[in-house]
């Protein structure tokens, strides 16, 4: 990692209050080059305090954008840090429309030329997004990284049709907290910050309520997925993404929709960062000068070759071994002019044997690794051996080196015995030692095997052909390796398990097969990047502890009783001290515990604490939550507390239960 210290233009910066029409205020931090003339605005626009929470990454981008002529600007979206008004939903049309009235605010500014561009990582990439999709006339260009444009199919909520246990539970949980910290009282003013907090708080309620009650691909899934009218985004559209990344397929489809004078596609080997950060996996490449290039000929008018790339750019990794971490993954750069891509061809696999009664433990996927991966030690998939012996598994010879680039598909004839089941499948390279190392994998609810907008129970003892999807990868299968196709019927905690699917399901080979999108290899890939680089950071410091770190990810098994338990701590926190003083301290743990045989003893619970301090006010705030859910045959069951104390006073506390009906899920 470069750290740039010398930039074309000197900057400043400022907070400044943003009005919108119906009299609230957003918080906002500007970085400006100091120059006479006007530059085109970058907008970054998401919920995560640029006060504390995100200012170490802010620091590490919006100087550096400055600093080559741009106003860039860190906005928080109502409700959150220290923007005024009540939180809402996420990406709720309120949050949408301001951001519209953000961007026409910016570009009205004696300092900005008109311009805007957008950029943002996750919540910040979604609603890049969403907001092109509303198409303001000023937004020229977007960068969207790691974002979805599916919210049902491609997000922390569902997959294939099924609850995502794993993240619909834990981002609940962790979106509860996050929306219950408080303003800073130096940004917002010693005597109204707790005003301000109390009533943020009593208008919080948990996200998962809403998220649960929608379990098939309706209305409120619809708001906000640019899938459902791609025409309808005229800004320029960067779609970046990491192969483990959960949203990389969102790439493949705007590069695929979009049209290829105004999209570029560019996909790593990352995990859920941004490509310059240097996090496992890397390769780390020079993301901020690429996007600069992106800036430059959409909102200059300068002739960078932006639009010279190939429309994808694309990482196919090598064979490594099993790990749940790496430093970095061997492969190279490939190019292609669309997608989808003409030097990609469909290669089918017929599956053989008789047929097999796959009746998978419940604690089957307590080796899957974290839904989203963020560059931890024990983040990806461990060995899949054991996942393996729990599945029923198919293996096809490597005779030639194949690289595969897209979204594998299934095809698979099923008799079920019960109405209600989820088929999981996943995509292993097994060395000759043994060794499997997961590729990719795809889940599909049988009763969305009709579509996800509707719930169609399976008629008990038929036989029916699925066909679904595996998520997009980048894969080079060595000569000498074997392609494992493993197919279960639970993948707990990722996939929340439907009452009954203990029976499983018999899996006919005759009348099954793989498909994998083969590439075209290439001797001599061209492809380079520049070395990363970032502005100066801030300056946050990390005291040292003496409490022993617990695991990060810790499987229990109770041998006698039958049950699994995995312990999680995501590792989000710890403390940090600012440079103005601010302590922010956070910590949380996951807990998700199963009986092999019982699928209705699934459990999902997180707890968070987190702490901001400022001594020399003094002010000390502390949240606390309990978030759990739990369920039967018919419900989800869902508990949620929210405890928060100014200094030793409590000054909210409040409990929710509720019943939720299990309807798809």
């Amino acid at each position: 990692m470069h750290i740039r210290t010398s930039f074309p233009y000197e900057t400043t910066h400022e907070d400044i209050w943003i009005p919108l029409a119906d009299g609230t205020r957003l918080y906002a931090r500007v970085w400006r080059p100091l120059t006479d003339e006007p530059v085109p605005a970058l907008l970054e626009y998401l919920p995560h305090r640029l006060t504390d929470w995100t200012a170490p990454r802010d620091w590490q981008r919006h100087p550096w954008y400055a600093g080559h002529g741009y106003a860039s600007v860190r906005v928080d979206v109502r409700g959150h840090g220290n923007s005024e008004g009540m939180p809402t939903d996420e990406y709720s049309a309120v949050e949408l429309a301001d951001g519209v009235e953000v961007v026409n605010w910016l570009a009205s500014q004696p300092w900005c030329t008109g311009k805007v561009g957008m950029f943002g990582i996750s919540w910040g990439g979604f609603n890049s997004l969403q907001i092109a999709a509303l198409a303001p006339e000023p937004l020229k260009a977007i960068v969207t990284v790691c974002s979805t444009d599916d919210r049902y199919d491609n997000d922390v909520h569902y997959m294939g049709g099924s609850v995502l246990a794993v993240d619909m539970h834990a981002w609940a949980a962790t979106m509860l907290a996050f929306v219950s910290r408080p303003p800073d009282p130096v940004h917002v003013g010693q005597v109204m910050w707790r005003d301000l907090w109390v009533k943020r708080l009593e208008a919080v309620a948990p996200y998962v309520h809403t998220w649960l009650s929608h379990q098939t691909r309706d209305a409120y899934w619809r708001h906000g997925s640019v899938c459902e009218d791609y025409g309808a985004i005229r800004a320029a559209v960067l779609a970046v993404g990491g192969w483990h990344d959960p949203y990389r397929d969102t790439v493949l489809r705007l590069v695929e929709n979009l049209p290829s004078d105004r999209v570029r596609g560019l996909i790593g080997p990352w995990s859920h960062q941004y490509p310059d950060r240097g996090l496992p996996p890397g390769p780390a490449i020079g993301f901020l000068q690429e996007t600069l290039r992106w800036w430059d000929h959409h909102l200059k008018g300068i002739d960078t070759g932006a639009l010279s790339t190939p429309v994808l750019r694309s990482y196919v990794m090598d064979a490594h071994p099993p790990a749940t971490v790496y430093p970095e993954l061997p492969g190279r750069w490939v190019g292609d002019p669309g997608w989808p891509s003409p030097a990609v061809n469909p290669v089918s696999y017929a599956l053989r044997g008789a047929p097999v009664l796959v009746r998978s433990p419940q604690h089957t996927g307590v080796d899957a690794g974290r839904f989203t991966p963020f560059g931890n030690d024990a983040d990806l998939p461990p060995d899949q051996r054991e996942e393996d012996a729990r599945s029923a598994c198919f293996e096809f010879e490597v005779p030639e080196e194949t690289w595969v680039l897209g979204r594998p598909q299934v095809r698979l004839r099923l008799t079920s015995p019960v109405p209600r089941g989820q088929v999981i499948a996943r995509l292993c390279d097994v060395a000759p030692g043994g060794a499997s190392t997961l590729v990719t994998r795809g889940v599909l609810n049988l009763s969305a095997r009709h579509g996800r907008d509707q719930a169609v129970p399976w008629k008990p003892g038929t036989t029916e052909d699925v066909v679904f999807d595996l998520n997009a990868i980048g894969y080079a299968f060595p000569p000498g390796h074997r392609i494992r196709l493993a197919v279960s019927s639970a993948y707990w905690p990722w996939i929340w398990p439907q009452p009954g699917s203990e029976a499983g399901f018999t899996l006919d080979p005759t009348a099954s097969s793989l498909e994998l999108p083969v590439r075209a290899r290439e001797s001599t890939p061209t492809l380079t990047f520049e070395e990363p680089e970032e502005a100066e950071p801030l300056g946050v410091a990390v005291p040292a502890t003496l409490d022993e770190p617990r695991p990060e990810r810790l499987v229990v098994r109770d041998v006698a009783a039958g049950t699994w338990r995995l312990d999680v701590d995501p590792r989000y926190g710890g403390t940090h001290v600012h440079p103005d003083g601010l302590e922010y301290t956070e910590d949380a743990q996951e807990t998700y515990t199963i009986d092999e045989s019982d699928p209705l003893s699934a459990r999902a619970r997180s707890t968070w604490s987190i702490r901001l301090h400022r001594p020399d006010l003094p002010w000390d705030a502390h949240i606390t939550t309990t978030s759990e859910i739990t369920c039967d045959a018919e419900h989800f069951i869902t508990s949620d507390e929210v405890i928060c104390k100014d200094g030793g006073e409590v000054v909210f506390h409040r409990t929710w239960e509720k019943r939720i009906r299990r309807t798809a899920g």
